[in-house]
């Protein structure tokens, strides 16, 4: 394997030294507020959770201090009993803590004292909720995982008997099934209508438009403003976002800046972030002093083992900033142009017996499978076939590949395909079905581990869309894996003396998925190709578009 080459400069490092105790960066209330209803919370979760995995597992929960204040000031109240806020983002290092945390608060929301009865003097006296509906959200089922997961080992025998509760992989019920936590993902018609008391919204940085985030999001937000009881919030929860991907956690950090800056007279919404001050990423002390503060009295975080993923060269600067220091900054990552790609959207359909060439990047299950076709004459290309894992009659969760090996079927007897370039990882037994039915000269194994060859393809994919060789279908999903990619840089160099570069996704567990950019980038590749050996590129009988 290529050995990647950073993608910043490093400095000579000198011997390492001990760096002062640096200041978090925070947002947010970090004092107990006057009513809260957040004391005999803390005081129920330590009798009826456990810490749910690490060295502690089975021991009973309790929160850090750090996390005890937040979940004290999330519950704080008005001198009516109403919650002070309606929403909530709460934006952490990785590694701190924000799935234990959000699933403590889906168990607090699901059987827990979290609704406020009455005063008894100054103190208020707590209720459960009668018929408790929470929902863990994301935009895969992935996401939703991190925190389902989470349950089994979280709530006590005590909790599971005293509660009657009935443990799920998706739904878990309490009391009869009058109470419930489920799992959602990215269905916004699905969500539209529901009443849930309680919503924890999972790793919003992924919520983008391609992928349903914003719809998802607003669907949520209108849910929640018509409940019964006034009562129900929403609770997010992120690593800091990518400026310019228009995620919704950017949204939730621009809708508090307005507030903060007094542009917005909104109310009731809790931003709390803790961040590390101004950290010199090419300074070992300075790194292991921003990660100390950034993690603040998350004790298990070793800054040590983060320093030496900052230090793994497939780690980009903005990645180490944005996940391991919580620092909003831009991604100097980015291998293709979003806005670019928007502007040469123009959603035609392809006449019969086009010559075409295709693309195909493929996975089993882990990954999403991608099948894009590409007009040789005009350069356009579009979404042929889309698969994501499903759950198959066999009781299998993974790609469907005879759906896949009939849409390949459609594709040849539609068009004229002059090449089709497939990655075989997964799928060399489809490969060799395809060139047996369709020939071996036009079905072509092109693996897109051979990095060399990949990064030459990918800079030519990349010209085509700064110079508008190219138009597309404007599919969302190829606008996501476009959106989604990002530089893997190489040590070989182009003619210019550039240091090349392939694609990935932004970490190996990211929901956020690049196939179809793979599968778009054979296909062009398969177009140069064709191109470059004389394919015939006259117009066939018929128009281009129908």
């Amino acid at each position: 394997m290529t050995t990647a080459t950073p993608t910043r400069k490093r400095r000579a490092r000198a011997p390492r030294k001990k760096a002062a105790p640096l200041a978090a960066i925070q947002i947010g209330p970090r004092k107990v507020p006057q009513r809260t209803l957040g004391w005999e919370i803390l005081g129920w979760t330590k009798e009826y959770l456990l810490q749910p995995d690490g060295p502690e597992a089975g021991e009973p929960w309790h929160f850090t201090d750090e996390q005890a204040m937040f979940i004290l000031n999330w519950y704080e109240i008005d001198r009516q009993g109403r919650f002070v806020y309606r929403y909530g983002m709460l934006r952490r290092m990785k590694g701190w803590g924000k799935d234990p945390v959000g699933a403590a608060l889906c168990c607090i929301e699901f059987i827990g004292p979290c609704r406020f009865e009455r005063w008894e003097g100054k103190q208020p006296v707590l209720q459960p909720h009668y018929a408790a509906w929470v929902q863990v959200a994301a935009v895969s089922r992935d996401q939703t995982r991190n925190t389902m997961t989470l349950f089994p080992g979280l709530l006590s025998p005590r909790a599971i008997e005293e509660f009657g509760i009935d443990l799920g992989k998706e739904i878990i019920y309490a009391e009869n099934g009058r109470k419930r936590i489920e799992a959602v993902t990215s269905s916004p018609r699905a969500l539209e209508g529901g009443r849930a008391t309680f919503i924890l919204k999972n790793e919003t940085h992924h919520w983008l438009a391609p992928n349903e985030g914003h719809e998802m999001a607003k669907v949520i937000a209108r849910n929640a403003a018509k409940s019964r009881d006034g009562s129900s919030r929403v609770l997010a929860i992120s690593n800091a976002h990518a400026p310019g991907e228009d995620s919704d956690a950017e949204h939730d950090h621009e809708a508090w800046t307005k507030i903060d800056q007094g542009v917005s007279s909104a109310t009731g919404i809790l931003y709390d972030s803790s961040e590390a001050p101004e950290t010199d990423l090419d300074d070992d002390a300075s790194v292991l002093a921003g990660v100390k503060a950034a993690r603040g009295d998350s004790f298990w975080v070793s800054p040590e083992r983060l320093l030496a993923e900052i230090r793994d060269p497939r780690t980009t600067s903005a990645m180490a900033r944005r996940f391991y220091l919580n620092q909003i900054v831009a991604e100097e990552d980015k291998p293709f142009d979003r806005k670019r790609w928007e502007e040469l959207a123009n959603p035609e359909l392809v006449a019969d017996g086009r010559l075409i060439t295709l693309g195909f990047d493929g996975s089993e299950n882990r990954d999403h499978t991608a099948l894009i076709a590409t007009d040789i004459l005009s350069g356009y290309q579009w979404v042929v076939g889309y698969w994501e894992s499903e759950l198959l009659p066999d009781g299998e969760q993974r790609i469907n590949a005879a759906s896949v090996d009939q849409t390949v079927q459609y594709a040849f007897e539609k068009w004229q395909v002059w090449r089709m370039y497939a990655d075989p990882y997964k799928w060399s037994r489809y490969l060799s079905k395809w060139a047996g039915e369709y020939s071996g000269d036009v079905i072509i194994s092109w693996s897109t581990t051979l990095y060399r060859k990949m990064a030459f393809a990918i800079a030519q994919y990349r010209t085509a869309m700064e110079r508008g060789d190219l138009s597309h279908d404007g599919d969302p999903r190829f606008a996501a894996s476009i959106a989604n990619a990002h530089k893997h840089m190489q040590n070989f160099r182009d003619d210019d003396g550039e240091l090349m570069f392939i694609i990935q996704k932004e970490r190996p567990d990211s929901p956020l998925k690049i196939d179809a950019a793979m599968a778009g980038c054979l296909s062009w590749q398969a177009r140069e190709d064709a191109i470059a050996s004389g394919a015939q590129l006259e117009e066939p009988a018929g128009v281009m578009f129908v």
